[in-house]
């Protein structure tokens, strides 16, 4: 299908830019800044977007393009960073500003463009930068101009655009309608991509990659396991299909029922629940730092696998099925080139185990380029009923994450307590399906308190709740006082353990979702 590819150099916002695009309904994938022009492929390629930098385009070190792009006869934007080193690359002069710009900032375009296409004249912005140009490159007019500098300039010669602010940002105005006239009516895009056209595309693939091999997928609980178990049904023989749910004693309340419950619906045959839970939290003892705790569990998760697929008698040549997103590369470093940083590792991803498999190609991850809430659309086509599409998302790594510290039997025990109150209580208030993600975290912290007429020291629970739509940002959820009120006090009454409840109110950036 056609396609827009965003190189990204490092930009925050850079899957920003290809979730606004995909919403339009034209395909979009992000590479990195500095993938070669010949390396991709030009089937269904319609234009090219290079993304914005922490980097000054005068730097040592600063991203560069491969200028053969310019000459492909393809559509270019570049936004903030990638308009400088068009700039730049063209003769240009960029300039350090004396005081840089960030926050809305009030643009007007000088002549009718199919940039502006169904834009007003004067527009709000959303500014990010310490640089400016000073000169156009050769070729290139000023088409629009913001209170203090050049907001767009083109190339028209060589169908080329520069942009100074960020159209992906929600708070620009109009900046969905912009990145929509450059895909559909500057590239000439159609839009052909939705979640009908994966979901037979994903089949097409499981298909020629299993080639009657047997699959085995490790069952989390979660929406992706549920989706990526519903789309093999949906493609390969039942028979062939091994589901392996391992209760790593990390899982939420009723957690275990309520996944064999579900896979029986999807018609699974082949259903393997492994009770391995004291050897998850024997090895998790005495272990405080996160990123040990995601590759201990990972590399146990591979190894429990491998014997238990000895023990069942399934296959060694089958192929291990994943529910890895986008964003989990994208977290783990992964998919978006060297400019990428680990801003947490992934079990499903990072495992040495799980890369040496992916390496050779023993891996099948049909939700690899997709965002939530597309696994969430592509859940419902495939078939699974509303109450598992819409859980809210759950670690692969489960509590371990959600403990601060040692993870102990008594401490997941808590926490699992105290969480299914919260859940629970959501989802009587009508509260749950308005909210992303929401769970309890379990902190290394005593609180002093009173219980009766005497003093009690107990743990802290911090309370979660997010709202967003890909999971690459996060808003605090604006929880009712009386709720909050209510709910905290229902858990602190029913559990002894717990002393003091919190609210988390950190938004993502600069917080993740998860504590861990």
């Amino acid at each position: 299908m056609d396609k827009i590819v965003v190189l990204d150099f490092g930009s925050q916002t850079s899957q920003l830019i290809s979730r606004r695009i995909r919403e339009t309904g034209i395909y979009c994938e992000v590479l990195p800044g500095e993938t070669k022009a010949e390396s991709i492929s030009a089937a269904g390629l319609k234009g090219i977007i290079f993304s914005g930098s922490p980097e000054s385009v005068y730097d040592d070190g600063a991203p560069l393009v491969d200028k053969k792009y310019y000459s492909m006869g393809i559509p270019i934007l570049g936004i903030c960073y990638g308009f400088q080193r068009i700039t730049a690359d063209f003769n240009g002069i960029v300039s350090p500003l004396e005081k840089k710009e960030y926050g809305r900032s009030a643009v007007k375009y000088l002549e009718e463009s199919p940039l502006f296409k169904d834009v007003p004249e004067y527009f709000i912005s959303w500014m990010s930068h310490g640089d400016s140009m000073e000169k156009p490159g050769d070729g290139f007019k000023v088409i629009a101009v913001s209170e203090h500098h050049t907001a767009a300039v083109v190339n028209k010669e060589l169908n080329i655009y520069g942009i100074q602010f960020h159209p992906e940002v929600s708070h620009c105005e109009y900046g969905s309608r912009i990145l929509d006239n450059f895909a559909s009516h500057i590239c000439g895009a159609k839009k052909e991509w939705n979640m009908e056209i994966y979901f037979e595309t994903a089949k097409e693939r499981i298909i020629k990659q299993t080639t009657g091999r047997d699959v085995l997928l490790l069952i989390s609980g979660g929406v992706d396991s549920a989706v990526v178990a519903a789309l093999l049904l949906n493609s390969i023989n039942p028979a062939k299909i091994h589901l392996m749910y391992i209760d790593t004693g990390l899982m939420r309340k009723y957690e275990s029922a309520e996944v064999e419950k579900n896979l029986k619906k999807l018609g699974a045959e082949n259903l393997h629940l492994i009770d391995a839970s004291n050897i998850f939290l024997n090895a998790l003892k005495g272990i405080d730092d996160p990123e040990t705790k995601r590759k201990i569990i990972g590399d146990l998760f591979m190894k429990i696998q491998q014997e238990e697929i000895s023990r069942l008698g399934i296959p060694e040549n089958a192929l291990l099925a994943q529910g890895t997103l986008y964003t989990d590369l994208i977290e783990s470093g992964k998919g978006v080139g060297n400019k990428a940083h680990v801003i947490k590792s992934h079990h499903n991803v990072k495992s040495p185990l799980v890369e040496e498999k992916r390496k050779r190609g023993e891996i099948i991850e049909p939700l690899d380029r997709l965002y939530k809430d597309e696994v969430r659309e592509l859940g419902k086509i495939a078939g699974l009923e509303n109450e598992i599409i819409h859980r809210h998302p759950f670690p692969g790594p489960g509590l371990a994450v959600r403990i601060i510290g040692d993870v102990t039997e008594d401490n997941c025990n808590l926490l699992r307590d105290a969480d299914y109150i919260y859940i629970s209580e959501l989802k009587k208030r009508g509260l749950y399906e308005k909210i992303w993600q929401a769970f309890s975290v379990l902190l290394p912290v005593r609180s002093v308190g009173v219980g009766g007429d005497s003093r009690k020291y107990g743990q802290v629970l911090a309370l979660r709740a997010v709202t967003s739509k890909d999971g690459m940002t996060a808003d605090v959820f604006p929880m009712p006082m009386k709720d909050l009120l209510e709910i905290s006090s229902l858990i602190t009454n029913s559990l002894p353990g717990i002393g003091r409840v919190v609210y988390d109110i950190s938004s993502k950036p600069p917080a993740t979702i998860e504590w861990e």
